[in-house]
């Protein structure tokens, strides 16, 4: 089978690389796992802006996972600045993966002034479309978080519909699908859209797609209730100017579907899935792997309970001494080892008492997670990220990352198509 050469942006700790290229490493035999085809990263980029080292820790733990070179630490919108200078190379790749923030895509110029599509800078979505622009592979797969199919507020859909629109410029067809992990069977409530993008010359049936697809093949949906139809724009600017505007505050994307050359098909998705569902308490690690700066002294549980408890107050502005009422529901406490975890967070390490870090029970005491257990919550081997790092920047790490779980399943599913 021809190799899937992989080019992974924004690569954090290298989730991306990890599902579909697995790991094996004789000198690592405890981070071993499988590869969901004939997948090869051949290029990978990770940068923390602002850029000082202290921030580049991310880089530093994938380079130490997949070996010295693996990964350039330098600003992508620079990278491809010296590429097109013929400064540095870029190898062609088959495949491009990566996952980015929901930011503003809007465009300021129609394509017969800009000369091409131009966006905002500093917008990374910008990078992946340049990126594809020049190396034209086969496949893409991106993730994002499942609000970027209703931004922005005043003009619901419209970013996803500047993604979409510039996809289809390039010669993309497009399956799109939120997935909560936990919905599958991983330890984690983590809700994110997957994009997966190729370069076809077959006509799609796109309701047949939404169903029958790369993404819902690999995490299959039932029958969907109903279907709705949208036309993207050709020009991003356009897109920019006139979608959804007036749409009364909703989105016309659903939680799944499909587009060829503009055309959209969509609907709202609902999971069937019948495997093993891992919980929590799955990844818990013994007593003797936690500590002590783990556990919450009692003196401290009272302000965890209040903060994780329901609110109906009076606060006042510190500023402004403004007084305004403020009102909450209560979440869990402790977390639930039954369930799911909760979504990890970027803010989850740290000792100090927090609404949102997770804090479990276990014979009789309380504790934060350890960063052992954030790392297998997201898929990856237990200490993928204990290289060095602080227990705050392991958390920051598995709150970027993705469920490794996902995209290897997505890519079990290409590779079987190949």
């Amino acid at each position: 089978m021809k190799t899937i050469k992989v080019a992974e942006l924004f690569a954090g700790v290298g989730g991306f690389r990890l599902g579909l290229e697995g790991y094996h490493n004789p000198e690592h035999p405890e981070f071993d796992m499988p590869k969901a085809g004939p997948f090869q990263t051949v290029w990978a980029n990770q940068w923390e802006p602002p850029g000082n080292d202290t921030k580049q820790f991310a880089w530093r733990c994938y380079e130490a996972r997949f070996g010295e070179g693996s990964c350039v630490n330098e600003d992508i919108n620079k990278v491809l600045d010296a590429y097109e200078k013929g400064e540095i190379e870029i190898p062609d790749v088959d495949m491009v993966v990566g996952g980015f923030p929901c930011q503003d895509y809007s465009v300021a110029k129609p394509l017969s002034q800009a000369g091409g599509i131009e966006g905002k800078k500093g917008v990374l979505w910008w990078d992946i479309y340049r990126f594809l622009h020049l190396k034209e592979p086969r496949y893409v797969l991106l993730e994002n978080v499942d609000r970027l199919l209703k931004s922005p507020a005043s003009q619901r859909g419209r970013d996803f519909a500047i993604m979409l629109s510039c996809l289809s410029d390039l010669g993309y067809s497009v399956e799109w699908r939120v997935v909560n992990s936990a919905e599958y069977g991983f330890p984690q409530r983590r809700k994110r859209v997957y994009v997966y993008a190729e370069q076809t010359p077959k006509e799609w049936d796109l309701e047949d797609r939404i169903q029958h697809g790369v993404i819902s093949t690999a995490l299959p949906i039932a029958e969907p209730i109903s279907f709705s139809t949208v036309e993207i724009p050709g020009d991003p600017y356009v897109v920019t100017n006139t979608f959804n505007v007036g749409g009364k505050g909703k989105s016309p994307f659903g939680t799944a579907g499909a587009m060829q050359d503009f055309h959209v098909v969509t609907c709202d998705a609902v999971e069937a899935y019948e495997g093993e569902r891992k919980t929590l308490g799955d990844v818990i690690v013994p007593a003797s792997e936690v500590p002590e700066s783990f556990y919450v002294p009692e003196d401290k549980l009272e302000k965890w309970r209040y903060l994780k408890g329901s609110k109906s107050e009076e606060r006042v502005n510190k500023q402004t001494g403004f007084k305004y009422h403020y009102s909450e529901g209560s979440m869990a406490f402790p977390d639930l080892l039954t369930n799911p975890s909760r979504t990890i967070l970027t803010g989850e390490g740290g000792a100090g008492a927090s609404r949102f870090k997770h804090i479990v029970e276990i014979d009789g005491r309380y504790r934060r997670l350890v960063p052992d257990e954030l790392d297998q919550l997201q898929g990856f081997p237990k200490g993928w990220t204990n290289d060095g790092m602080s227990d705050g920047h392991r958390a920051f790490c598995m709150g970027n990352a993705l469920v490794v779980g996902v995209p290897h399943r997505i890519g079990l599913e290409i590779a079987s198509r190949l």
